[in-house]
């Protein structure tokens, strides 16, 4: 009887699935750095209920830096891990970034460009001319695509929206080189 069944079944599927289903529980851990946890955990757990309520996964992260984090749902796991890895590492300097406009000065405007960071673009990083006013060119809330600079003496974080293409996202700095140099023949 039992090799009946177990035949019947075979029938029906004959391999373990590459895919786990869309809506089959599961959980996805990741290590992040031990002194990034205190970051991803926030004041009085701020941050992490955030995460938790935006994307309906549970969290759980251990004291060494292992995260693990738990849904039915594929898509929520995705995006809370997506949400931690912003948290828990740094930019790149020379990567593009998605910002938000997040308050506009006479010397720049600060954008909110990589989870809970924020940096400075310089008046004369806004626009390929001369910046009469910054709020000629920006206005609080604008999304605006950044390259990060660097950092400056005092540690503070560096962007440019000139050298950015803010229609299409390509680097305009990386570009000039590449049509300089003669074509291989």
């Amino acid at each position: 009887g039992r090799l009946h069944i177990l035949g019947e079944m075979s029938k029906a599927l004959t391999a373990a699935r590459a895919e786990l289903g869309e809506h089959a529980p599961r959980i996805e851990v990741l290590q992040i750095p031990t002194d990034k946890i205190r970051e991803v955990i926030g004041t009085g757990g701020k941050v992490i209920r955030e995460i938790v309520e935006k994307t309906g996964a549970k969290i759980n992260i251990e004291d060494d830096g292992t995260v693990k984090v738990a849904s039915a749902n594929g898509e929520a796991i995705r995006a809370a891990i997506k949400w931690i890895k912003s948290i828990a590492s740094d930019p790149e300097v020379g990567q593009i970034y998605d910002g938000t406009v997040v308050k506009v000065m006479e010397f720049g405007a600060f954008v909110n460009f990589f989870g809970p960071k924020d940096g400075l673009v310089h008046i004369s990083q806004l626009a390929a001319g001369r910046v009469q006013k910054t709020s000629d060119v920006v206005k609080e809330g604008d999304k605006v695509k950044v390259k990060l600079l660097g950092l400056d003496d005092r540690g503070k974080v560096r962007l440019s929206m000139k050298a950015v293409d803010q229609a299409t996202g390509e680097d305009l700095e990386a570009k000039p080189k590449a049509e300089n140099q003669p074509a291989a023949e």
